[in-house]
């Protein structure tokens, strides 16, 4: 936590005791002088917080009467788990999930006991990142409640929605699910007018508001799955279609469902080539119940699959495109190559 950001914090908390805090209390026990009083008490200000300046001889800052967090009983579990999860959700500063998640964490620091805060504190001293703040930015907060009032009433939601080229256009959505995938957020459904489903991720939705009307969510795969399905067929520069002889679980650990399709090959290829590898044909058990399954994917580029195939290490076909089959070839040539001179 920023030096400034845990002024502020204590700002709240000698707020919060109640009473009028003179401007030279408040400079004493912050350590700043009287104009960084004044810029926390306006952040404060900023982030919603009733704080009244009182004038006079005897004048200063409070908190608005009646004003008053209630009890927050968490233990320590509950208390490590909340506060965590703000801090592993941090975003640079000055955005706005950052502004929540700092009032979010002095308010429940306030109410929490002193021991307890103590212990919490001496964690989050203690706690490095390997990565500065920041990561996929995060939905609109009401964007993301109108749209999921929308999925529990199955109301039809009117969007503004900007495509990764920045290109804008209002769609109208008939919202199945939102789902979290890899930090970011999507929400997945059906375009009534195109009468496709889509996935739009929710940080590039600029408005949403709930339309007149209802509708039927059909059954079939829940909303996760369909995010899943749709990033492994979105419509990119390489269609790839490979046969791995192995089992589903060996192969999702390196092609996951958000990336590629498996299927179970179950009739024999007419065709094999040559260089299909010497196991058991297609549709047949092979040893702890291995198979030939059929992988497809799409990907801008290629050169990231020599990698994967060989971190699977089983046997393989590279159906389409060719350019896939040079780059594997002149991979393991130079691997070769290097292994010789070593």
């Amino acid at each position: 936590m920023s030096q400034p950001t845990g002024r502020v914090l204590t700002l709240l908390e000698l707020l919060q005791s109640g009473g009028v805090r003179t401007m030279a209390e408040l400079a004493d026990r912050l350590g700043v002088d009287g104009r960084t009083v004044r810029r926390y008490v306006g952040q404060l200000i900023d982030l919603g917080l009733p704080v009244e300046s009182v004038r006079g001889r005897y004048g200063g800052y409070r908190l608005a009467r009646g004003y008053r967090l209630p009890p927050l009983m968490l233990d320590d579990d509950e208390a490590l788990a909340v506060l965590l999860g703000l801090v592993a959700n941090r975003r640079p500063a000055g955005d706005a999930g950052d502004t929540a998640s700092v009032t979010a964490a002095a308010k429940i620091r306030r109410v929490l006991p002193e021991r307890l805060v103590r212990r919490l504190d001496a964690l989050l001293e203690s706690l490095a990142f390997t990565s500065p703040p920041g990561g996929p930015a995060g939905p609109d907060a009401a964007t993301l409640l109108t749209i999921a009032d929308a999925v529990r009433h199955r109301r039809p939601v009117s969007i503004r929605y900007a495509d990764r080229a920045g290109r804008r256009s209002d769609r109208t959505l008939h919202p199945y699910g939102i789902v979290s995938h890899a930090g970011r957020w999507y929400v997945t459904g059906e375009d009534p007018g195109l009468a496709e489903n889509r996935t739009f991720r929710l940080d590039r939705v600029a408005d949403a508001r709930a339309l007149p009307g209802s509708f039927e969510a059909p059954a079939g795969p829940d909303p996760a799955q369909r995010v899943l399905s749709g990033f492994a067929t979105a419509p990119y520069r390489h269609e790839v279609t490979l046969r791995i002889h192995g089992t589903a679980e060996q192969i999702r650990t390196r092609l996951p469902a958000a990336v590629a399709t498996v299927e179970e090959i179950t009739e024999d290829p007419a065709d094999e080539p040559a260089v299909e590898p010497a196991v058991e044909p297609a549709g047949e058990a092979g040893p702890a119940g291995e198979r030939w399954f059929r992988v497809e994917l799409r990907a801008e580029r290629l050169d990231w699959l020599p990698a994967v195939l060989a971190a699977l290490d089983r046997p393989f076909v590279i159906e389409r495109p060719d350019e896939l089959r040079d780059l594997v070839l002149a991979v393991a040539d130079r691997l070769a190559s290097r292994a010789r001179r070593a």
